[in-house]
């Protein structure tokens, strides 16, 4: 795994200039909303609620506390926020047993920053204990270090989660790009001053200023991530 210290000298001077990538992980670097919404709608369907597409596009993204407000919201099961969450927690670890994909063109990005000396560091509504077991498929060497849902007092679509990590490689918010794949995250990293690129995952995400929509990390490559920060000196 990459140092801070090696992370510092990487990073050179305070000139402008891409500093670093900061990835979302479900449903940006891998497949795991399908998860997610498995183990949502499975659950619920027990509870004797089908849970519909509309549904699902308002839960993508997370974060969980938003998650449980809405299913408690829309659904009126007798369960509390803190059960709930436990229940879908433990149906989605179940699910994650046997692996998760990658989302196509993950590894290859993946690679290429870590062949050109750019520091990634991976950024997630998820909780510790989720990104842990993610990490076993992911790859924990690719990154500097993650950040967790349940480490930063507010998480997306709070700019808290990236903020954090700008902080913690010593960059500038506005040389950080930003990965991500739902509405939520693409706010958190908005908020920050990030540049963004989005590749929306479930739910759709419109070009804007500072935003980058593409269909595929496959279109991701250096040339862009060093135009997004060039443009912002």
């Amino acid at each position: 795994m990459t140092t801070i210290s090696t992370i510092t000298e990487s990073l050179g001077g305070t000139g402008g200039g891409l500093r670093a990538v900061l990835l979302d992980m479900d449903g940006t670097l891998v497949d795991t909303e399908d998860f997610w919404w498995q183990a949502e709608a499975s659950l619920f369907a027990e509870f004797g609620h089908a849970l519909d597409e509309a549904d699902r596009a308002h839960v993508v993204g997370g974060p969980m506390t938003r998650v449980i407000d809405y299913l408690l919201e829309r659904t009126s099961v007798p369960l509390t926020p803190a059960e709930l969450t436990v229940l879908i927690n433990q149906r989605f670890v179940d699910l994650l047993a046997g692996g998760v994909p990658l989302m196509p063109g993950a590894e290859r990005l993946l690679n290429t920053l870590a062949a050109h000396g750019v520091p990634a560091a991976l950024v997630s509504a998820s909780h510790r204990h989720v990104i842990d077991i993610v990490l076993r498929s992911l790859g924990s060497h690719h990154f500097a270090f993650s950040v967790a849902g349940d480490e930063v007092p507010r998480t997306k679509p709070h700019p808290d989660p990236y903020l954090a990590a700008a902080a913690r490689l010593g960059a500038e918010p506005a040389r950080c790009v930003v990965i991500e794949d739902a509405p939520t995250g693409v706010l958190a990293a908005e908020a920050a001053g990030c540049p963004v690129i989005a590749v929306p995952s479930v739910a759709a995400i419109e070009p804007g200023p500072g935003r980058t929509v593409l269909a595929s990390l496959e279109q991701v490559d250096l040339e862009l991530l060093h135009a997004l920060t060039a443009v912002r000196v």
